[in-house]
């Protein structure tokens, strides 16, 4: 499979520090037992969340104000 690289989601999330914390928030999902929303057999839970990202799975849901908040798409 493709390596996966921050340039493939920025064009998703374009702020990095948003991308990196909706990406740790979604690992923490994952590590709580959440399904993953892509198919990525043998990969770390990083690299799945990042899949994830890029494919458009997920992305931040902004609240006018409120903090941001990971946006699962099914």
């Amino acid at each position: 499979m493709a390596r996966i690289t921050i340039e493939d989601c920025q064009k998703k999330v374009p702020n990095r520090f948003k991308l990196v914390n909706l990406v740790a928030k979604r690992v923490r999902q994952i590590r709580e037992g959440s399904d993953y929303l892509v198919s990525s057999p043998k990969n770390e839970d990083i690299v799945v969340a990042l899949r994830e990202v890029a494919a458009g799975r997920i992305g931040i849901k902004e609240n006018g104000g409120e903090e941001e908040q990971p946006l699962e798409q099914e």
